[in-house]
């Protein structure tokens, strides 16, 4: 395909997980209405951003991938024909559980699911009281409109996933998060266009907005496209209202900037042994 129809969906919490899906089917709605073959919800996307507290009862929230609510985006991508990336809460045992992406193709297909990788535990994301760490390496899966890649949130500030993916052969990479003003702002239009360049694809940034019942986090929204040449494709997100963000892809771009620029081929592999001594 030369262009791709995308959408990514800022939203704010609204109370309940049972209210949170139903506005998110109706986000599926508005896009595939708008022509949209592919789209992305924010990090933990059924619920609020829990992990500014340490609580156990959040742990309910937690479900098996796939389970119900991915068999019911299933149906709902299979009935408008529409790519989806679904983050959320994952039981994998009692005990075991994850921040996770799955992947459902345009034919309702299940593909499979992403892990994140990085945990960070620092004053209002005690996300290592949730989740282990990721164990499915950096998967890229082959949909209806190419090969998407998934890195969550504060995996973005780690480079050698977003390197992994491309090797992979990433075309789109969905960075579904919650990240809140007064930490990352500075970083947020930074670090995914810096990434978009050095391993020339596009780049889906979604983040929440509003601030929520567990804490004075204020999630800024402005989420974006960025292109492999490093600009927003359109504008970026409202920084405090709810947004679905839909944007046409030219992905004959990733062709023109690989020739230009041939990254990949005069990698090092060789030399970087010292970068994986931990």
């Amino acid at each position: 395909m030369a262009v791709i129809r995308a959408a990514l969906v800022q939203t704010s919490w609204t109370g309940d997980k049972e209210s949170m899906i139903q506005a998110h089917e109706e986000y599926v709605r508005k896009a595939a209405a708008q022509g949209a073959q592919a789209i992305c919800f924010q990090e933990l996307f059924y619920g609020p951003y829990f992990c500014q507290v340490q609580d156990a009862a959040f742990y309910s929230y937690a479900e098996a991938i796939p389970g119900p609510t991915t068999e019911r985006f299933q149906a709902l991508a299979k009935e408008l024909g529409i790519v989806m990336i679904l983050p959320m809460y994952e039981q994998e045992q009692p005990g075991v559980l994850y921040n996770t992406a799955a992947v459902v193709d345009a034919d309702g297909k299940y593909l499979g699911k992403y892990r994140k990788h990085h945990i960070p535990n620092i004053n209002g994301f005690w996300e290592k009281f949730y989740f282990r760490p990721g164990n499915l390496g950096f998967p890229v899966f082959d949909t209806a409109i190419g090969k998407i890649g998934v890195y969550i949130c504060y995996d973005r500030h780690f480079p050698e996933g977003w390197r992994a993916l491309g090797l992979n052969g990433a075309q789109i990479v969905f960075n579904p998060s919650a990240t809140s003003r007064g930490l990352s702002s500075y970083l947020w239009k930074l670090e995914q266009p810096a990434a978009a360049v050095a391993n020339e694809y596009f780049i889906g940034a979604i983040n929440r907005v509003g601030v929520e019942d567990l804490g004075d986090d204020d999630f800024y929204g402005t989420t974006y496209f960025v292109d492999p040449e490093g600009k927003f494709v359109g504008d970026v997100g409202d920084s405090y209202s709810p947004d679905l963000i839909v944007r046409d892809l030219d992905m004959e771009l990733l062709t023109e900037v690989r020739n230009r620029w041939a990254f990949y081929r005069d990698r090092r592999p060789e030399a970087y042994g010292d970068l994986t001594r931990p």
